[in-house]
């Protein structure tokens, strides 16, 4: 039988791998750090850590884009596809997301569809996605915030977004960053 994690990593590599490298690259990557980070983890967060980082761009392949918003269109998808609620639900809210879901009048279709949770394990998973850069890289939360910032430019509401959530990025990932220092010991 397939375990959760193995499925979820050949989902988003069908998904994003051929039309979408870069992203691709940094899925991952992101996919390989939750894989370590989960290790501190009990069951069932464990499993539920690492699919989540493996899935957590899949919104973004174009067969999957529906409102153009990649946490809301790939936790939908998730959905349908028969994954765990609480998977779909921490793609659906991943780094921030509901503030950017407002920017883009969608923050109720988000709030109404998927339960957001406030857990080591979601700090887990912005800390995996939001110290990972586009290449793969290892990158520091303040950098990657900045990298997102000069990718996109002053104007695109991405950059709004980050403006919006950084504090609370920079938040989640420092309390993922003790937790990892605190088990490591």
């Amino acid at each position: 039988m397939v375990s959760l994690v193995e499925r979820a990593r050949g989902m988003a590599a069908a998904c994003l791998a051929e039309d979408l490298p870069r992203r691709w690259t940094h899925v991952q990557a992101v996919g390989a750090k939750a894989e370590q980070v989960a290790a501190s983890f009990g069951d069932p967060d464990r499993d539920v850590l690492a699919a989540a980082a493996w899935l957590h761009d899949v919104g973004y392949a174009p067969s999957l884009a529906a409102t153009g918003f990649h946490p809301l269109d790939g936790a939908r998808w998730l959905r349908s596809e028969g994954f765990d609620d609480r998977v779909a639900a921490l793609v659906a809210h991943h780094s921030c997301a509901l503030i950017e879901a407002d920017e883009r009048g969608l923050a109720g279709d988000l709030q109404v569809e998927f339960n957001r949770e406030d857990s080591p394990t979601a700090d887990a998973l912005w800390y995996c996605d939001m110290t990972t850069g586009p290449d793969g890289q290892d990158l520091d939360v303040v950098v990657r915030l900045a990298e997102i910032r000069s990718r996109y430019g002053p104007d695109h509401i991405v950059t709004r977004f980050i403006a919006r959530a950084g504090d609370q990025i920079t938040a989640a990932v420092r309390r993922a960053e003790a937790r990892l220092a605190t088990t490591a010991r």
